[in-house]
């Protein structure tokens, strides 16, 4: 086994994104190896990987972590199915059991904008990437990668190209976006235009007064120094932010959530959110924000309500 995921990582080395490789180069060399390394592959049982999975557990180990841990696992395990090392793949139904979901926190639009105003107020620097995102649902690492020459202001469109990842929480790397769909052009409402207008505003004046130190790398959202935001710093500041403004906590991927939420709440039909959240399919949608979904449903059986009394009486129709 140990000789086989090295194997595996050296071909999965050539398509995965740095940030998936570094997640599948822990979990192989400080969990699966350690574990499992010495069993021949052939021979490796669901009895292995249950063992494996309850000592995990017993260690305290994270549920989430160790579902992630086994997923990989199982990517392994279906590459030699698929290259006829094995017959089936015994990590398929690991079971895991799941921690109980906690409940997303979501602002009011109300608390949003008052979050917004006490940025305003502080002139606080990291207020339109905040803003843009709760405007745009951008994902955090999309928004961090923003380069200026995918933005068209007078056009109020927005390319995304890029997503900014942290590779063992050291190195922020700029690599391709979540899904082939997060690959799109986004559209700009009247606000974002404004927060982006100030953004480049206080970037030119932040320029000036950093002098031959400033590092441009066409990037929106920057460091003092034009080097790129660090994720866990933005959180970080997003915290203080709003214990300072006395607003629920949040994770900057909230500002998201607000944006899909905002759209459903407001009777956007559901194909619209989906488009211009970037999901990959419209179950992904419903899955997330089904509990948002009931307009949806009244709708259409209106719309058969509507149809069938049009047919019984035509005078209704007009």
């Amino acid at each position: 086994m140990a000789e086989y995921l090295e194997a595996w990582l050296e071909i999965k080395q050539r398509s995965l994104k740095p940030t998936t490789m570094a997640r599948y180069l822990d979990y192989v060399h400080k969990d699966l190896v350690p574990a499992l390394g010495a069993i021949r592959l052939e021979e490796l049982t669901h009895h292995h990987i249950a063992g494996f999975v309850r000592a995990q557990l017993a260690a305290g180990r994270g549920r989430i972590t160790l579902h992630r841990c086994v997923a990989t696992l199982s990517s392994a395990l279906t590459d030699a199915v698929r290259h006829h090392r094995l017959i089936h793949n015994p990590a398929r139904y690991a079971n895991i059991p799941r921690p109980r979901r906690s409940p997303r926190v979501c602002w009011s639009p109300a608390q949003a904008v008052a979050f917004l105003h006490y940025c305003a107020q502080i002139h606080d620097p990291l207020a339109e990437l905040y803003e843009l995102i709760l405007c745009t649902g951008l994902r955090k690492g999309e928004a961090l990668a923003l380069h200026w020459a995918d933005v068209d202001l007078d056009a109020k469109v927005l390319l995304v190209r890029y997503t900014l990842s942290n590779i063992n929480n050291a190195t922020p790397v700029c690599t391709t976006p979540k899904t082939k769909s997060s690959h799109t052009w986004i559209g700009l409402s009247a606000r974002a235009v404004r927060a982006l207008h100030r953004q480049a505003e206080r970037q030119r004046v932040l320029r000036l007064a950093t002098g031959p130190a400033y590092r441009d790398q066409d990037l929106v959202f920057t460091r003092r120094d034009g080097q790129p935001l660090r994720p866990e710093y933005v959180l970080r500041h997003l915290h203080q932010l709003t214990d300072q403004a006395d607003l629920p906590h949040i994770r900057v991927h909230d500002l998201r959530h607000f944006a899909a939420t905002t759209m459903l709440s407001s009777q956007v039909p559901l194909a619209m959110a989906s488009k211009t959240m970037r999901h990959a399919t419209l179950s992904t949608t419903t899955e997330v924000y089904g509990h948002l979904l009931r307009h949806v449903a009244q709708q259409a059986v209106d719309a058969i309500d509507t149809a069938l009394t049009s047919a019984e009486d035509p005078t209704q129709a007009a």
